[in-house]
């Protein structure tokens, strides 16, 4: 069934001025829930950066090596200290490279928007074994469970690195409202107060709002659903190393069924920045659960 998902646009610069008729095509089938693809954008090593392009670099103890721009941290990284701050220099980079490249992409969501963490995932994704609330193999929606965004858009721009020639392989799936529309019924009410104990113990950092409980009852319910899993609308797509590809990742219902050796940076934006409110998650939720579910957020 021709879904027609994915949004082929041109660019080979991260650096370079985007023409106007681009910019608002990106914002357009953005804030519908496509996939932007840039086939011809690639994240250029340094050299002896190819180096990490390796399994061994990871603890194991989760799919990511994760950095952050503005302290400098990284973690679930193996190495030594010399090592690590050389792949920090790397993830910097491409920190660096995809907040300019959305600027000149996406300038009116420009002021706004703020940069999250910048992640490598040098393992194979097919065949790790996970929990089926960690299995990205499975269609799903991302929320995420110690890190309420209360609302805010979750934007990812991601880049194929394999040295290999090996695609990121990814299935999208139906629309956001239609998926919200089949699971919001199943996600159980909050237990009164435990949301509130969660961010006193630092379970979460911050308090998880409604929209954060009913997205993550979405991503779980979704994921345990296997006949969902099997029959639902879904498109399958390849990502070729070089390329770069982007969406809101709380609205565009994904699974990733095989690839290594990925960059992916996370960026977060109010709901009041986009062009259309009207179709955000938060917006369509509350629509659909007759509530406000962000009561600061409006």
């Amino acid at each position: 069934m021709a879904m027609n998902s994915i949004i082929e646009l041109p660019g080979n610069s991260w650096t370079e001025a985007v023409a106007s008729e681009v910019q608002d095509r990106a914002i357009e089938s953005l804030e519908e829930g496509k996939v932007l693809y840039f086939p011809h954008l690639a994240f250029e090593l340094l050299p002896g950066e190819d180096a990490f392009l390796q399994p061994k670099w990871s603890t194991g103890d989760a799919k990511n090596i994760s950095f952050e721009r503005e302290t400098g941290q990284i973690w679930g990284v193996s190495g030594s200290d010399a090592e690590k701050t050389a792949l920090s220099r790397m993830l910097r980079r491409y920190a660096d490279s995809t907040r300019e490249f959305l600027q000149n992409l996406l300038p009116t969501y420009a002021s706004t928007l703020l940069q999250a963490r910048t992640s490598f995932r040098p393992i194979e994704i097919s065949g790790r074994a996970s929990s089926y609330r960690k299995d990205d193999t499975r269609l799903h929606v991302d929320s995420f469970p110690s890190r309420p965004t209360g609302g805010k858009r979750i934007l990812r721009v991601f880049c194929n690195i394999n040295p290999e020639g090996k695609p990121r392989c990814w299935r999208i799936g139906e629309g956001f409202r239609e998926y919200a529309q089949r699971f919001a019924g199943r996600v159980p009410q909050p237990i009164p107060g435990f949301r509130f104990v969660l961010s006193l113990v630092g379970a979460t950092k911050g308090y998880r709002s409604l929209y954060d409980h009913y997205m993550l009852g979405l991503h779980d319910q979704g994921k345990l659903d296997m006949d969902y899993q099997r029959q639902s609308p879904q498109e399958a797509f390849a990502f070729p190393p070089g390329s770069t590809w982007m969406c809101f990742t709380d609205q565009a219902l994904h699974a990733v069924d095989s690839g290594q050796h990925l960059l992916e940076q996370t960026f977060h934006l109010p709901r009041a920045s986009l062009r259309h409110p009207e179709r955000s998650p938060l917006t369509v939720l509350e629509d659909i659960v007759g509530r406000p579910l962000c009561a600061s957020i409006r």
